[in-house]
């Protein structure tokens, strides 16, 4: 059973144990193999100084902040975001709210009131791009000089790649706009899902004999549309499922909506929360010429899924 990490939300009420940890700074969207290694050091860093080992974190993204007009595609919401860094073994993370008053510190500033007063870190972790403060001043050479001032470390981490390929949120982000459920998850280190609350949908699918379970996607989710073999958690079980996320073309050319066939579950699933794994992309969306040829199609893309899922591979340890 793991462990139960602190959540600390702001630097206000710091407990004692809380303080004199080493932690990674950073997004970490998605928290990806990239990121894990700033999250191991951070833990070799903890167990020299005898403290915890966490990650500082800013919520909503930066990005959302500077851009509020422009949907900005999260790979992992922050409770996700917490799952995967309690699963990682973590003992502490610092949600930074971003906000107006984060954004004006100096990197200075940041350093001094933050890191030192609010925490008082014993060693920071960064990536080797990372930057920081008012107009991102701030870079890893400014966080050793602090830290040679205010008596903490610094390790800076080199960028993490595998065949040449960069482990980044941002390439995750186009591979899964591209419909590489597979390729996303080589650099996540495991499966990407998505979380959300079963809603009423047309219920065509019913009527053609496959009932679905739909979820609306959040804004600016940049998947590719088309037909997916996914695993569906329900109640804590894994079910094999088809999906579906498009327009419907062959009817209404709609908002887009994720639709899922479960394979073998037999339930209402309204209004529960469901998660909804992506293990391949089976072909694109497209329009068909009348329903039976329609469902004919959708009983052999269901039949690929089971297959795939019956084979599905193993991703690389992380």
């Amino acid at each position: 059973m793991l462990q139960a990490m602190i959540v600390l939300h702001g630097t206000g009420h710091v407990p004692p144990e809380a303080r004199g940890a080493a932690l990674a700074i950073g997004n970490f969207d998605g928290v990806h193999r990239g990121h894990k290694a700033l999250l191991r050091a951070a833990k070799a860093a903890a167990a020299q100084v005898g403290g915890k080992a966490g990650v500082i974190l800013f919520e909503p993204h930066p990005r959302e902040f500077f851009q509020p007009d422009k949907p900005h595609f999260r790979l992992t919401p922050l409770p996700r975001k917490l799952e995967l860094l309690q699963a990682f073994g973590l003992d502490l993370v610092v949600v930074l709210r971003f906000d107006a008053a984060l954004a004006g510190l100096s990197a200075e500033a940041f350093i001094a009131q933050v890191l030192v007063q609010g925490l008082g870190v014993a060693h920071v972790v960064v990536g080797y791009d990372f930057r920081f403060g008012k107009g991102r001043a701030g870079d890893p050479d400014a966080l050793r000089r602090a830290g040679a001032t205010h008596g903490f470390g610094v390790t800076v981490v080199a960028q993490v790649a595998e065949a040449g390929e960069v482990f980044s949120s941002s390439a995750i982000r186009a591979e899964l706009a591209q419909g590489d459920v597979h390729g996303a998850a080589e650099m996540l280190g495991y499966w990407w899902r998505v979380t959300g609350t079963v809603i009423g949908g047309a219920k065509r699918g019913t009527g053609l004999g496959f009932p679905t379970a739909n979820l609306a996607l959040a804004p600016g989710t940049t998947l590719a549309h088309g037909i997916y073999a996914v695993r569906v958690l329900v109640d804590g079980k894994m079910h094999p499922a088809a999906a579906y996320l498009g327009t419907r073309p062959t009817f209404d050319d709609g908002a887009p909506m994720l639709e899922v066939f479960l394979l073998d579950f037999d339930g209402d699933l309204y209004g529960r929360e469901i998660a909804v794994e992506f293990i391949a992309h089976i072909r694109g969306d497209r329009r068909f010429d009348g329903v039976e040829a329609l469902q004919a199609q959708m009983q052999a893309d269901c039949d690929h899924a089971r297959a795939i899922l019956g084979r599905t591979p193993t991703l690389p340890k992380t």
